[in-house]
């Protein structure tokens, strides 16, 4: 994982618990606040999978990267 996966990760963390807090006090109904809460976690828990989806492809991509260079450095002593 990048710093700055690791940079967004954190700020994420952050604003889910802000949100949390923020319903937490919000004056509403009980019903009401944990549909919103839900809702709230719901949409981060896919913003959040989304990311991991991201990183994984661009580990991927890093993973090929890496095989490649090897291998080219493998051919150039043979």
């Amino acid at each position: 994982m990048t710093t700055s996966s690791k940079v967004i990760l954190g700020i994420l963390g952050a604003a889910a618990a802000g949100v949390v807090i923020g319903l937490l006090v919000a004056p509403e109904k009980g019903a009401d606040m944990r549909k919103r809460i839900r809702k709230t976690a719901g949409d981060w828990a896919e913003n959040i999978s989304h990311l991991w989806e991201h990183e994984k492809e661009e580990l991927a991509e890093a993973k090929d990267k890496v095989k490649d260079k090897a291998n080219k450095v493998k051919e150039s002593f043979s």
